[in-house]
């Protein structure tokens, strides 16, 4: 009897629970492939978001014309306190709390908006979160100034 237990362990069984760690690695690495795909396509559209969202506010701070200058002399510009204050509202009202808006000169406007989007699969890991950013200058053009 004691013979044949020997035979069992020294002989054809010996592989005996290799499929069940192949299994467990083969499952680690599918979670991590579905994490590059879950979230990564969530970061891609976080930094669309972010960037889509910049160049929106920026539009909405250029088209603050500053209505006594361009009365006065018929020259166009931005009031660089209408346009920032534009520019806040927008991103104020599409609830977002991480941005900066700065006046360039008398005809532009710059935004930058920072989104922090939580990770799904990729939190097992130890990654929580992604913060993606996007900027945007809008430039206040104003009608046809001459032909060609």
């Amino acid at each position: 009897m004691r013979q044949a237990g020997r035979a069992r362990i020294d002989g054809e069984d010996s592989d005996r629970g290799a499929l069940s760690l192949m299994i467990v690695v083969l499952f680690v690495a599918l979670v991590a492939l579905a994490g590059i795909v879950v979230d990564g396509g969530a970061k891609l559209d976080a930094d669309e978001n972010a960037y889509g969202l910049a160049q929106e506010a920026a539009r909405a701070g250029a088209t603050s014309v500053d209505a006594s200058t361009a009365y006065r002399s018929g020259s166009f510009v931005v009031n660089p306190e209408q346009a920032q204050e534009a520019a806040i509202s927008y991103l104020s009202l599409a609830g977002q709390h991480d941005f900066s808006v700065r006046a360039i000169g008398r005809r532009e406007i710059w935004v930058s908006v920072t989104i922090t989007e939580p990770t799904t699969f990729l939190a097992i890991i130890g990654i929580g979160h992604f913060t993606c950013t996007g900027t945007a200058t809008a430039t206040l053009v104003t009608g046809v100034t001459g032909g060609t």
